[in-house]
Order: C-alpha cells, then sequence, then structure tokens
C-alpha cells in the first residue's frame, strides 16, 4: 500500500495546485468584469498640440524574417504620427539573404525621408533582449515602441498608445494582440483561444487591481526612463520580457493595459514552430520565477495579494507539469479507487475537484463572448473550442513539462526564435519555409506512446472494479487521448 499512498499523495497535492490557479483565475474574473464597468479617466498627452507631442523611437528586432521582412517595413513606413517626432530602427541580426533584402528595402525609405536605421551586430549576444539593449544605445525616442515582425499595428497605433505617458509614473502601455489567421486551422484557433484568455481575463484582471502584468515582448511601448531604471535588458532568460516588466514594477513603475486596441498578428501555423514557441514561453516563465520569486516576497512596496497573484502568474506555466502529473496518475489512480473500497470517501471529495475545469470553462466564455460575441450559436461554438483547446493544451503538457523542470532547474539554453510564415489565407502553404526544423525530436515517440497509454484508460473504463465498470475518468482520458494524438500526428505529418 506504500505505493498506492505514494501515487494517492502526488496526484492530491497536484490537484489541490491546479484547483488554487483555478481560484486566482476566478479572481481575476471577477476583476474583469469589475473593470468592464469603469469609466476611463487617466490623463492623456494631447498630440494635436505639436509641442506636447513626445519623440517615439519603434524598434524591430529581426532575425532571418526572409517571408515577412517586406510586409513589416510597408507597414511599418505606415504609421500615422509627425515624422520628426519619429525614429524606426530595425534591430537586425540576420545571417541569410534576407539581410541585404532588408538594408535595400531600409534604402529605399529613407530616401522618402523616414528617419529609419539598419542596426547590426557582429553576435547575438543576449538574442532579441541584446539586440533591443544595443538599439536603446542610441535611441533618440523618450518613448521606445516594440514590435515583432510578424505584428501589424494600425496606422494611429501611436496615437492611441502614447498619450497615456502623461501619468509620470507609467512605464509601458500594452496592447492587446489579434490574429490575421486565427481560423487557419485547429492548432490556429486553439493558440487564439489561449492569447485571448490571457490578454483579456489575465491582462486586465491583474491591470485594474494594480497587480503586476507583463510587456509581452510586443505590441506595447516603454518610456525610456523606465527601462534603463529598471536596470536595462537583460539576456539570462527565455523571457526578457517578463524579467523587465516584473523587475519595472518592483520599482513601482506602472503599467497600462489597452485591451481596445488590438494589434494584429501571424499565429504560427506548423506545430513545429508553435512547439518552439510554446517551449521558450514555458521554459522562461519558470526561469522567471526563479529569478523573481525571492524579490516579490521580501518587497515591502507591495500587497499580500498582489504578492500572490505575481507568483501564481509566474507559476503560470508550471500548471502544465502539474496537469501532467494528474493525466500520468489517473490511470492508476482508477484502479486504486476500485480496488481498495475503504477509500471511497477520499474519491468522493476528490470528485469536487472537478470544479477547476467548471471554472476555466466560465471564466474562458465571458473573455470569448466579449471578443467574437454571445448568443446560444457563440455559445455552442465556444463549448466545442474549449474542449477542443483543453485536449490540445494537455496533449502538450509533456512538452511544456520538459520546459518548466528545463526552467526550474537552471538548465540554459539558445532562444530559438518562431519561424514567420507570412500566412494570409486558408490557401496559402507553409510547407517550403526554410526555417522550419527537419528534426522529428524523440519527445514525439513519447507523446505517441502516451496517446496509446490513456487509448488503455479509457479501456480501462470497461473491465475494472465488479460493478460493469467505471466511467468518470473516461471523458478525461478520452480528450487526453485525442490531445495527444493530435500532437502526435501532427508533429509526423508537419515534418513530410
Amino acid at each position: 500500500m506504500i505505493f498506492e499512498s505514494i501515487i494517492i499523495a502526488v496526484y492530491t497535492i497536484a490537484l489541490v495546485l491546479i484547483f488554487a490557479y483555478a481560484l486566482a483565475q476566478l479572481n481575476l474574473l471577477f476583476n474583469y468584469l469589475r473593470a468592464k464597468k469603469k469609466l476611463e479617466d487617466a490623463p492623456k498627452f494631447d498630440l494635436s498640440n505639436l509641442d506636447e507631442t513626445p519623440y517615439v523611437t519603434i524598434q524591430l528586432p529581426v532575425y532571418n524574417e526572409l517571408y515577412v521582412m517586406d510586409r513589416l517595413l510597408k507597414n511599418i513606413s505606415q504609421i500615422d504620427y509627425p515624422k520628426d517626432k519619429l525614429e524606426i530602427q530595425v534591430l537586425d541580426d540576420s545571417t541569410d539573404e534576407s539581410f541585404e533584402k532588408t538594408a535595400k528595402q531600409i534604402a529605399a525609405l529613407q530616401k522618402t525621408g523616414l528617419d529609419i536605421k539598419h542596426i547590426t551586430r557582429k553576435n547575438r549576444v543576449g538574442f532579441k533582449a541584446g539586440a533591443l539593449k544595443e538599439g536603446l544605445k542610441t535611441a533618440k525616442g523618450e518613448f521606445i515602441a516594440i514590435f515583432d515582425a510578424d505584428f501589424l499595428p494600425q496606422k494611429d497605433w501611436l496615437k492611441k498608445t502614447v498619450p497615456y505617458f502623461k501619468d509620470s509614473k507609467i512605464g509601458v502601455v500594452q496592447t492587446r494582440w489579434g490574429h490575421i489567421n486565427r481560423d487557419y486551422s485547429i492548432l490556429t484557433k486553439v493558440q487564439a483561444f489561449a492569447l485571448d484568455a490571457h490578454f483579456t481575463l489575465e491582462q486586465v484582471g491583474r491591470n485594474s487591481k494594480g497587480h503586476f502584468i507583463n510587456f509581452n515582448g510586443t505590441a506595447g511601448i516603454w518610456r525610456k526612463e523606465c527601462i534603463l531604471d529598471a536596470g536595462n535588458w537583460e539576456g539570462d532568460t527565455l523571457t526578457e520580457d517578463l524579467d523587465l516588466s516584473y523587475r519595472a514594477q518592483l520599482k513601482n513603475w506602472k503599467f497600462k493595459y489597452l485591451e481596445e486596441v488590438e494589434t494584429p498578428a501571424e499565429l504560427p501555423v506548423a506545430i513545429s514552430a508553435a512547439r518552439s514557441q510554446q517551449f521558450r514561453w514555458n521554459k522562461g516563465g519558470a526561469e522567471n520565477f526563479r529569478k523573481m520569486m525571492w524579490r516579490v516576497i521580501k518587497s515591502p512596496n507591495i500587497s499580500v495579494k498582489t504578492k500572490v497573484h505575481g507568483l501564481l502568474h509566474l507559476l503560470n506555466s508550471t500548471m502544465f507539469l502539474n496537469i501532467f502529473i494528474v493525466a500520468l496518475l489517473s490511470i492508476p489512480m482508477l484502479y486504486i479507487k476500485n480496488e481498495y473500497a475503504h477509500l471511497k470517501m477520499y474519491f468522493i471529495v476528490m470528485s469536487f475537484f472537478v470544479i477547476s475545469t467548471l471554472i476555466f470553462f466560465i471564466a474562458y466564455w465571458f473573455t470569448f463572448k466579449n471578443i467574437y460575441g454571445g448568443g446560444f450559436l457563440k455559445f455552442l461554438e465556444y463549448t466545442g473550442m474549449f474542449f477542443i483547446f483543453f485536449s490540445v493544451a494537455m496533449g502538450f503538457s509533456l512538452h511544456n513539462t520538459i520546459a518548466v523542470w528545463e526552467g526550474h532547474k537552471g538548465k540554459k539554453s539558445d532562444f530559438v526564435r518562431t519561424p514567420k510564415f507570412n500566412i494570409k489565407s486558408l490557401k496559402d502553404s507553409w510547407k517550403n519555409n526554410k526555417y522550419l526544423s527537419k528534426k522529428i525530436s524523440p519527445n514525439i515517440v513519447i507523446e505517441g506512446l502516451l496517446m496509446l497509454y490513456f487509448a488503455f484508460g479509457m479501456y480501462s473504463a470497461f473491465v475494472v472494479g465488479d460493478q460493469g465498470g467505471d466511467f468518470g475518468l473516461f471523458p478525461f482520458h478520452f480528450m487526453l487521448f485525442f490531445g495527444f494524438g493530435y500532437v502526435f500526428f501532427k508533429s509526423l505529418t508537419s515534418k513530410v
């Protein structure tokens, strides 16, 4: 019974941690709904007055972006802002043929009178953080807007964001990501679903109560003084944006989140690209928990509630570890439940934790409704999307657990940037993208075995016990079977 007791203990701890995270999400939902009722009364710059219009530098950190550089530069060159108050820095670490093409495009734009510079380095020290830091040395702007290569801000983006810096305590204004190819595939829909929840429920829910939020690496604008005061960009984690965000807020800088300003971007359409992005984000989150945990706990400047939300925010990616543990142990738990009758009361109590899924379902519905509209048909669409999202997210849990584990252990790895595709419609193909990895990770084989493992879990529902089976975990095992199966087969076919 010792082995069974260990399984029960680990399973219970993981369930309790997931429930605690769900309660935090519920609290953010309440914050989000209350914030929607508030009227905006923040002081703003009057940009119709040139004397009050501040100087802005736009930074475009790029690395081997052959497919999207033309689109990016055309879009940024159309930003509506006084030319004598605007500088554009293309921070180009490229090592392929995109470098020369970019240089020619920049030279052509310079002839139009646009203040645009091509800034290069001899090496990629610090990766994206290093490039941003290098550009900052010569940036003329009092405010620094940052866009990744796949982002397409609207012409009036600066006019919607810069005014909020009239409040001298504001260090960052962050906008919500949009998705130009949300409907391309199940994969893009799942990614959009997850990002929408972050950019509505979480960002608004935290920001409305003064809890820490993060600059999301792009589609936001910094006060240059804030960057320098917080210690400048550092490349010792894979999520330099989260790192600098926390260091800035620990120094009492305020962040302003604008849910109503949408900045369109392209979602990864190949699962290998999505995997590399997920790995970087989740490992970086764990690295930042290691780096920031004690600074948050010891800070005398923030409330206990803000500390709790901050720690849970930094532990976001670690939820994949708990989900993977619960998934892996759920089949042994099914057999333990039907083998030891005296544990009946324990399993009755444990069934309470299904409420975690219900909380996520309710919370994400409000964010979905706010972006895509409500009504019965939309609710049906949402319900189907929620279970697909949950299944595929669980299918990524092994991959993301490895990332989280490496982050918590302090294992270092290179910043692997996400390949861009220039996908505009369902007809566009990405199969010949030269930046996609052709290697098949050994983890994909394990994901295939996990698909079979959860198929066994579904079979077990019919044969355990002496009462004709136990189907309580069948839906859970079916979702895991679908999720790992989707990730496994999609990962294999993307290499073809």
